[in-house]
């Protein structure tokens, strides 16, 4: 069952990478202190997952202006993660969605893309402050990117 805008996000625990360590993420500890943008990739180091993430990471002091927590999610491990964030320069830190939990809860999960099974399907959440989606897009064509001006329109909205 997909998350919905106007529903709660579901709470989650995953790896933290930062391109250093591997660290934990719970998405409860976060919330109260601004809104938070969950961005879902299908894979580190593909083209348009680079793209998407370097865009984000170049659009960063943008996202931090408005108060928001950036945070990439993808089915990758932990260390492809840490090499993705070191090879791209990337200033967001990056969720490791290993075991496929998270996308299934949240209902970007592709069954089979291209011969793969079980990839984040490229969405992107807003959540405010209480942990409420605000604004939620996902596209089962894995080459569409996101439009981060409406990200940030978004995200404008909820700053009143």
């Amino acid at each position: 069952m997909a998350v919905e805008v106007g529903q709660r996000a579901p709470d989650f625990t995953l790896p933290l990478c930062d391109g250093r360590s591997i660290g934990t993420f719970t998405l409860s500890e976060h919330l109260g202190k601004g809104p938070l943008v969950l961005a879902f990739f299908p894979l580190a180091f593909s083209p348009v997952c680079t793209d998407e993430l370097c865009q984000l990471s170049d659009g960063f002091d943008k996202f931090e202006q408005l108060n928001a927590e950036v945070y990439g999610i993808s089915v990758d491990s932990p260390f492809a993660l840490n090499a993705f964030i070191n090879a791209h320069k990337l200033k967001l830190k990056l969720l490791s969605d290993f075991n496929k939990e998270v996308a299934r809860t949240y209902g970007v999960l592709h069954e089979e893309l291209r011969g793969l099974r079980g990839v984040a399907k490229r969405s992107v959440f807003v959540l405010d402050k209480e942990g409420v989606v605000r604004y939620r897009w996902v596209t089962d064509d894995p080459t569409v990117m996101p439009n981060f001006a409406e990200v940030e329109e978004a995200l404008r909205q909820m700053a009143g």
